[in-house]
């Protein structure tokens, strides 16, 4: 019988599954939605023609035949792994440590899901990161690149954009099925997370004039998001931090995302001059480039359905908007 031909990313999925024996917990890994990561399992079986995997509940385990398939996943990924690095090897490439610091909110709620993928391309590069709200200096304690909040100079350093530090209102399903479509006086009544300030400035860019009292405030976003994920309130939010959680229904927009005028406006990627042409330097940028111009992408071409809790195409000029205010900007 002839070998089928299977796509590699039914392979990941399986082996994510078989090695979880959950699909939500394999779907994690991958950065996949759920469903796509049990449609690539489903695809896989009728490609080969026979399962791999038995249903027990919401655990996935492998039967006779999907063990004898991971067998093999497993020693190919074993020898694409020596291979990069004999590659890399050949290339000139030597095994390399990059140090990073940023924010604890932005390694937990954006960077660490996607840390798979960049190991995948760059396995000769081990990644150390400080995720701490102290700014330091690169320089003096050994860091290749930081990422820092704020409209810049750095004195001693230099600096790339990352993104724009859009606002966005986000709450649990629950939540936002009370919200959306209310006044916007509505919202302001809301159990409400996060800072005074920064609530008030953006219900003035709103256009209504409101002291807040927030039921919370927290130090961290990836801390603010999680309250909002159990239903603690409304959290304003940096909207790519929210970037998962929005795309797999944990939380939904309740109003468009919006510039804070009185903030620093960007995220930006810094690093000493004297790093500026190492190729693992450029490749980690290039890579948070690519990655951010993926997650910005999906933000806008997709919607959360508060009735299934799955996102769904937005058609043009969709969006999720408490009246009174203007639709999420593009």
């Amino acid at each position: 019988m002839r070998s089928p031909r299977l796509p590699l990313q039914y392979l990941a999925a399986f082996r994510a599954a078989a090695l979880h024996q959950n699909l939500r917990a394999a779907s994690e890994e991958l950065n996949l939605t759920h469903s796509a990561v049990s449609q690539q399992i489903r695809a896989l079986e009728v490609q080969l023609g026979f399962p791999v995997f038995d249903r027990q509940g919401r655990r996935v385990v492998l039967n006779a035949a999907g063990s004898a398939l991971l067998r093999g996943v497993e020693r190919a990924y074993q020898e694409l792994d020596q291979a990069l690095r004999a590659a890399a090897s050949a290339h000139g490439v030597e095994q390399r440590s990059l140090r990073v610091t940023m924010l604890p909110s932005f390694a937990q709620r954006w960077l660490l899901p996607r840390l798979g993928r960049w190991h995948a391309l760059h396995p000769e590069v081990t990644i150390e990161i400080e995720a701490s709200p102290r700014v330091v200096d690169l320089e003096r304690e050994g860091f290749d690149i930081g990422l820092r909040q704020g409209l810049g100079p750095w004195p001693g350093l230099e600096s790339e954009p990352l993104f724009d530090l859009s606002m966005l209102p986000v709450a649990s399903p629950a939540l936002a099925h009370q919200l959306i479509g209310q006044p916007l006086e509505a919202l302001a009544q809301a159990p409400l997370l996060g800072d005074a300030g920064q609530w008030e400035d953006w219900f003035a860019q709103a256009g209504l004039r409101r002291q807040v009292v927030p039921v919370a405030i927290f130090n961290d976003f990836g801390i603010l998001l999680q309250a909002a994920e159990q239903g603690m309130g409304v959290g304003l939010t940096r909207e790519l931090l929210a970037a998962d959680a929005l795309l797999d229904g944990r939380l939904v927009r309740v109003a468009p995302r919006q510039a804070m005028l009185k903030e620093p406006q960007r995220y930006h990627v810094v690093y000493p001059p004297k790093v500026r042409d190492e190729p693992a330097v450029r490749a980690f940028i290039a890579w948070l480039h690519a990655e951010i111009a993926e997650s910005r992408a999906a933000l806008d071409g997709a919607r959360t359905c508060l009735s299934t809790g799955m996102v769904t195409p937005m058609a043009r000029g969709d969006a999720l908007t408490a009246p009174g205010t203007a639709p999420a900007d593009r």
